[in-house]
């Protein structure tokens, strides 16, 4: 697919994260026990044979430009790259992305670059499996100049996105961007149909769009501003995601898409990893997640005493972790922890790097990374308290922030 470009918008501030995103961008927030959000859409451009990526950035983009370098190291002689984009500035001073657009608009000079016939404009802050190639045999089916990939939320839950309205043959006669009132599919008054946020596009008529709507009439998000204004003139075609097959899925398991925009969203996609058949199949070697290699020895868990024994049920335990004497049930320890003695984490996630001291008791807790627990520390036991000090989630999730200080806790 050397005639398609990829743009992976990468800039997102992630406020309903917050404070996961107090340092890092939200496609930079930690999941699943060694990934980052990014990882996941990245892997299924490259798992779907796609190899030119530009990954634009904005917001604390630090961290998540290093992952991206040690991760995706391709040979660009090749043909071949993930490059991070960082936003500059190109439309004057202090103008940054004002939308998904725009952030085309102001790379355009990326687009001239590689002269592409097909333009990949998707979302990375969702975590998703998804064959991309079938959305493009699909775009070029169906004769689009734009496809939007779609799929249905509860109506409740779906004014957080682009609301879509489709005719028979699947053709969008209908776009509302986050609307208070959803649309209901039809037939389906408990459903709407929504934007997932991910973009084909004919290379000529992107080009045509950000000449005539972005630069011309400074509209500068696609779902908002220019989805609206074109549909009438020209073929702009919803994908049905429920469609989309990955090599390797068990038979009868549905496609996967998770917005993991809040605490809770996160999560719970996170506790679904560890069920004993997760709708999210890490362990598919025909699709596989890559992320950078930390080059971290084997998790070690030692003592086997009365009290005091190293032991983890239900859970996801990454490199370098070495669980000493404490007791770790339906939880997520990411790579290069320690957990000491008479410890006991329950139903929790614990980022990478962090060291929890002894006889530290959490619950339906996120500890974010690099974060040292002193000896004796209870948390997610009482919300009350624990409110006076951490963000607590609309459903009692608790999280620890990098650099709280311990010293103003009060046991």
């Amino acid at each position: 697919m050397n005639n398609v470009l990829t743009f992976i918008m990468a800039g997102g501030k992630g406020s309903r994260l917050h404070p996961l995103t107090i340092n890092r961008a939200k496609p930079a927030v930690h999941f699943g026990g060694k990934y980052r959000i990014i990882d996941f859409v990245i892997n299924n451009f490259i798992n779907s044979g796609f190899y030119k990526i530009k990954v634009l950035t904005q917001y604390k983009s630090s961290s998540l430009s290093k992952h991206i370098s040690s991760a995706f190291n391709f040979n660009s002689n090749m043909g071949m790259f993930v490059d991070v984009v960082p936003a500059q500035m190109r439309k004057g001073e202090d103008v940054w992305y004002r939308g998904t657009a725009d952030a085309v608009g102001q790379n355009i000079n990326e687009f001239y670059d590689e002269d592409p016939e097909y333009v990949a404009v998707f979302g990375g802050d969702h975590i998703f499996k998804m064959d991309v190639k079938q959305m493009l045999d699909y775009h070029k089916k169906m004769g689009a100049k734009a496809s939007v990939a779609a799929i249905p939320v509860p109506i409740e839950e779906a004014s957080e996105f682009g609301i879509i309205q489709i005719n028979e043959e699947g053709r969008i006669i209908g776009f509302q961007e986050k609307p208070k009132n959803p649309a209901p599919m039809p037939g389906n008054p408990k459903m709407s149909l929504v934007s997932m946020g991910n973009y084909f596009f004919d290379a000529e008529f992107l080009e045509k769009l950000i000449n005539e709507y972005v630069d011309g009439k400074e509209a500068f998000d696609f779902g908002h501003n220019i989805f609206p204004e074109i549909i009438d003139e020209f073929p702009v075609y919803a994908y049905d995601f429920s469609t989309n097959e990955v090599a390797g899925r068990a038979e009868g398991a549905k496609g996967y898409w998770r917005d993991v925009g809040n605490v809770d969203a996160l999560y719970e996609a996170n506790m679904e990893l560890i069920s004993v058949t997760p709708p999210l199949d890490l362990y598919n070697n025909q699709w596989p997640i890559r992320t950078t290699d930390p080059q971290l020895p084997p998790p070690k868990f030692v003592f086997n005493d009365e009290g005091r024994r190293g032991v983890a049920t239900d859970s996801m335990i990454g490199e370098g972790v070495i669980v000493s004497g404490g007791s770790i049930h339906h939880s997520i320890i990411c790579k290069n922890c320690r957990i000491h003695s008479y410890s006991d984490i329950q139903d929790s996630v614990i980022s990478p790097d962090c060291s929890i001291g002894e006889n530290v008791k959490l619950k339906k807790v996120i500890v974010d990374r690099n974060i040292a627990i002193p000896a004796g520390i209870e948390v997610g036991y009482d919300l009350e308290k624990d409110k006076k000090y951490f963000t607590i989630s609309d459903e009692g999730v608790v999280v620890i922030p990098q650099d709280f200080d311990w010293t103003s806790y009060e046991q």
